[in-house]
């Protein structure tokens, strides 16, 4: 297997110091962060565009790069069929959720909680928040590390510290500003390594539509699976109400991207920057799964994993590119460039904003019980210590993802089991006048933990895959069953569905189902138990600041509350 060179390794140095160099810059410029407002959320400076592509990339982050890519190759192309999702979900989160959080112009999205259903109610959901993050992150940190990992021989540890180290340092001195900036770079990279794969394959196998002929040939083509049965992995179904309830819990409700839309200058820019991330978004995802057509034009008759050249299906783009492109120097380079700048993007954001969350949500409130005020000085001090913490904690995590499965299907199970509770809290909180303190954190608490189980417990059914061949290789490949073994596989063994029926039926539900029903448990059981506490305790309805609600159920507008 071919390594990278001198000129590669240059490239990835060169990446790594722009990168630092941004952070220094901002550190050193502007209003040499005075202020949290302008470290967490840029004293509402940034331009729409820079913050429309640092809500694609953080999104779209180095899991998608190696994870969707290799769905498309290993499972098809069902899984596109999400982008749909992605355009019904932006005019609910730009219209119905994110006007309340500009309404309160608050740094943490979690003191929206405290202001509808008390501090009890905003500790329990930005700790599950914290959890959260710190698993993806993981994941995400991980990823780059099996790119370094399947091309140079170099441990996946030493990947995981560099890389982590890099990126704690420019987001704690830099702020909000360095990572968005950052960002801008690292979308190019990742664009640059994805169109790199797709037009070596159309150049080797004699253009697009021979690479789509070729996807046809081998069953990789599939964007008709309508079926309703929800232990289906991907369906037409499936993907767009999972995809529309995940891409909601994350433009919705979700820190990190609240967060960004809120460093431009008001609601009308925060929305822009919201529907041009929406195309951008579904143009990258779309393209990587193109990629992964690309990459089985290459290998549809000699499977890597078959073969044993790799030992995750999530190797796949990094092994193409190191048999494709490692005779030109620098290009390798270029591409792994591409996926530490997916990686980087997502764990800045990370950083910056659980050490909002933490500062915000934690630390100053203690300091208020001690009748004291944080002052600005020491606020930045904080700030910048808790973003360094955050960074080497994430370090620690990401040594743990190896043991999540696949990088897509891990992430987005994180996301959902999470993602669906909160989005049903914050729900309740703006479209629920009725619901009240005891009935939200009842109902979040309950989803979580009917979310948790459905998506962590264990046994899961093995998931079905297409049949791969390795008719091609030139060396005899060998593969055991019990204690036999044969001399050559010409196709993965034929799925047999009765195996389902082996497994517990929570645990065969389909992982994108996981955000929707914890959206309902959360609703159902918060409203539900909102009236239970009223008819228990005796309790009058309390009387809601129209600031907390949603316009659509009379609160006010994001602008008559500015005036």
């Amino acid at each position: 297997m071919a390594t990278l060179v001198v000129a590669d390794y240059m490239v990835i140095g060169v990446l790594m110091i722009i990168s630092s160099g941004i952070g220094i810059y901002y550190w050193l410029t502007g209003d040499r962060q005075k202020s949290t407002e302008e470290y967490f959320v840029a004293n509402k400076s940034m331009r729409v565009m820079p913050v429309a592509i640092g809500l694609m990339v953080s999104y779209l982050s180095a899991v998608s790069l190696l994870g969707v890519s290799s769905e498309n190759y290993v499972y098809g192309t069902q899984y596109a069929v999400i982008n749909v999702s992605y355009g019904l979900a932006t005019p609910f989160a730009a219209y119905f959720y994110l006007p309340v959080f500009y309404k309160l112009n608050a740094t943490s999205a979690f003191e929206y909680l405290e202001k509808r259903f008390g501090t009890a109610a905003r500790l329990t959901a930005s700790f599950a928040f914290l959890l959260q993050l710190l698993l993806y992150t993981g994941v995400v940190l991980y990823a780059p590390a099996l790119a370094l990992e399947a091309t140079t021989g170099i441990s996946s540890s030493a990947s995981v510290i560099g890389i982590g180290i890099v990126c704690t340092f420019y987001s704690a001195i830099g702020g909000i500003k360095a990572v968005l900036v950052t960002d801008v770079l690292q979308s190019l990279l990742m664009l640059v390594a994805v169109v790199a794969v797709i037009a070596t394959a159309a150049v080797n196998t004699g253009g697009l539509d021979r690479i789509w002929q070729i996807a046809r040939e081998g069953s990789r083509l599939e964007f008709d699976n309508i079926s309703p049965d929800p232990t289906v992995r991907h369906t037409w179904w499936s993907l767009t109400f999972g995809g529309f309830f995940t891409y909601l819990s994350l433009y919705g409700v979700n820190q990190v991207q609240i967060q960004r839309m809120l460093t431009v200058r008001n609601l009308k820019a925060g929305q822009r920057a919201l529907w041009w991330s929406w195309p951008m978004a579904s143009i990258m995802s779309l393209t990587l799964c193109f990629s992964g057509l690309a990459i089985y034009s290459k290998y549809r008759s000699c499977d890597p994993l078959e073969a044993g050249r790799i030992s995750s299906n999530d190797q796949l783009m990094p092994l193409y590119v190191m048999d494709t492109l490692s005779g030109y120097p620098g290009v390798p380079g270029l591409f792994v460039a591409g996926i530490f700048s997916a990686g980087l993007s997502t764990i800045s954001a990370t950083v910056n904003s659980l050490a909002a969350v933490i500062l915000e949500d934690y630390i100053k409130p203690l300091w208020r019980v001690r009748g004291k005020e944080l002052s600005a000085r020491m606020s930045i001090i904080l700030s910048k210590v808790l973003a360094l913490a955050v960074g080497l904690t994430c370090l620690m995590v990401a040594f743990l993802a190896r043991f999540l499965g696949g990088l897509l299907q891990a992430a987005l199970t994180i996301f959902g089991v999470v993602g669906g509770p909160m989005l049903g809290l914050y729900t309740l909180g703006m479209f629920v006048p009725s619901s009240n303190q005891k009935g939200a954190i009842a109902g979040f608490v309950l989803s979580l933990a009917f979310s948790s189980w459905i998506g962590f417990g264990q046994p899961k059914p093995p998931i079905p895959r297409l049949g791969v061949s390795t008719d091609g290789c030139n060396d005899t490949v060998i593969t055991y069953h019990g204690n036999d073994a044969e001399s050559s596989i010409h196709a993965s063994p034929p799925y047999d569905s009765r195996i389902q029926g082996n497994y517990f039926y929570l645990y065969r539900i389909s992982y994108m189902w996981y955000c929707p029903l914890g959206f309902l448990v959360a609703v159902v059981a918060g409203w539900a138990a909102s009236w239970l506490a009223r008819w228990i305790f005796k309790e009058d309805p309390a009387e809601i600041d129209p600031v907390l609600l949603s316009t659509i159920v009379g609160g006010t507008s994001a602008e008559k509350t500015n005036r």
